[in-house]
């Protein structure tokens, strides 16, 4: 069993910063990408970033390209998305995701809340 938890979200104001962390942690499990998903209150779950593992390729959506990016520490397990000029749109709950192929994500984490003010 894989276990994703999430850290780092918070309150801050339109046009900040933060830096979100995910930790993989298990016995037997192999990481072929990690991404971000967000859902904000009565919508649905969106796609942010993705990053492939073995090779480090990114993908993000267009609303945060040039504000959000993702990145890896393959020894540590963990996946990070580092978010540059909030706004208040990107409020929701983050949550992180392991894929074992290409096909799906097998693993989610809990999710952690991000609030940005206006």
């Amino acid at each position: 069993q894989v276990q994703l938890v999430e850290s780092g979200g918070g309150l801050v104001q339109a046009g900040g910063s933060l830096r979100l962390s995910c930790v993989a942690s298990g016995r037997g499990f192999s990481i072929y990408a990690m991404a971000w998903f967000r859902q904000a209150p009565g919508k649905q779950r969106e796609f942010v970033a993705r990053i492939t593992w073995s090779g480090g390729s990114t993908s993000h959506r267009d609303s945060v390209k040039g504000r959000f990016a993702i990145s890896r520490d393959r020894a540590k397990n963990t996946v990070y998305l580092q978010m540059n000029s909030l706004k208040p749109e990107d409020t929701a709950v983050y949550s992180c995701a392991l894929g074992k192929s290409s096909l799906d994500y097998d693993y989610w984490g809990q999710g952690t809340q991000v609030t940005v003010s206006s």
